[in-house]
């Protein structure tokens, strides 16, 4: 395994500690050996890349503006912003299978048919098992993650784009919650910022989650984690999917800061994660109406009556 990053196997002993330390001292790291069925992830990879090669009018069927407060659905190329510019990359957004809700981001899910409903709910199980493994391992008050906040994502970056001209699939950022587990097809295009400020590639390794501690990770951990910038460019000539699965502390969570909390350092965005007061839903709420602020105008205002 040629990588950059710590590659953790969750079958031999040890793993806990070798996982701390990789939070510790990168942010990032690969997990093998984690027990989830390949067999299901194939059939979630070929779902996928089939919605994905429809016309923009069929996967339109289930577009986010569809799903309400519940934010779930597909969104065009450049339909999601980061830090304000869009990225070059659609996708669909999940969460955890529940009744209709005027709660944001609860809700049923939008499929496009019954093979991609199937595997994508297999695999919210999944990697929500998978999800309260690490982060018990971490440290994490399991009272903070008994019901939690799941997300979960499918991107498709298409082929070419001119960086020099800031067209990135995505360009830097963090993660907003405890943990992600991302699952990459076979090409590349995901780069992490290590500590010196260089950018280092982290290429899909057969079998592996690519795992990476977000903001509120590094709130409950008081700074002894660092969330780690990212971003992804696909340079090859072939599309690129990838499938971000979000652990995150439970919505009406306040999520708590130790006393013995490190300085901040000095963050590409200028944010400190250990500063916002309220629930993990209010952060959240707050967060997700940024990626997509004409949605949620609309939205928001729909829910309070205006």
């Amino acid at each position: 395994m040629n990588a950059l990053l710590p590659v953790v196997d969750l079958s031999e002993d040890g793993w806990e500690a070798a996982t701390d330390r990789a939070c510790r001292e990168v942010g990032f790291f690969y997990v093998v050996g984690h027990g989830v069925d390949d067999a299901l992830q194939q059939r979630l990879e070929g779902a996928a890349r089939a919605f994905f090669a429809r016309p923009d009018d069929e996967k339109a069927e289930i577009a986010m503006a569809r799903g309400g407060l519940a934010w779930r659905g597909w969104f065009p190329v450049g339909g999601e912003l980061t830090s304000g510019v869009p990225d070059r990359k659609e996708g669909i957004y999940f969460g955890r299978q529940d009744p209709a809700s005027d709660v944001p981001l609860h809700g049923p899910n939008l499929f496009p048919g019954d093979d991609l409903r199937a595997a994508v709910l297999a695999y919210l199980d999944a990697m929500t098992a998978l999800g309260h493994r690490l982060t018990a391992a971490l440290g994490v008050d399991p009272a903070l993650v008994a019901d939690p906040t799941i997300l979960f994502r499918i991107f498709h970056y298409p082929p070419g784009g001119d960086v020099a001209a800031g067209e990135w699939g995505v360009g830097e950022h963090t993660d907003y919650g405890l943990l992600t587990m991302l699952r990459q097809d076979a090409t590349a295009g995901l780069q992490v910022r290590a500590r010196d400020g260089t950018w280092i590639d982290a290429p899909p390794i057969a079998g592996s989650f690519v795992c990476n501690i977000g903001d509120m990770l590094e709130r409950i951990t008081g700074g002894r984690y660092r969330s780690t910038p990212h971003r992804v460019r696909n340079t090859s000539a072939v599309g690129r999917l990838s499938f971000p699965f979000f652990f995150d502390p439970s919505w009406d969570a306040v999520v708590p800061v130790p006393e013995d909390a490190l300085p901040p350092e000095q963050r590409w965005d200028g944010a400190d994660p250990l500063t916002f007061e309220g629930t993990y839903g209010d952060y959240l709420t707050a967060k997700v109406a940024k990626v997509f602020p004409e949605l949620a105008t609309r939205l928001l205002d729909r829910g309070a009556g205006r």
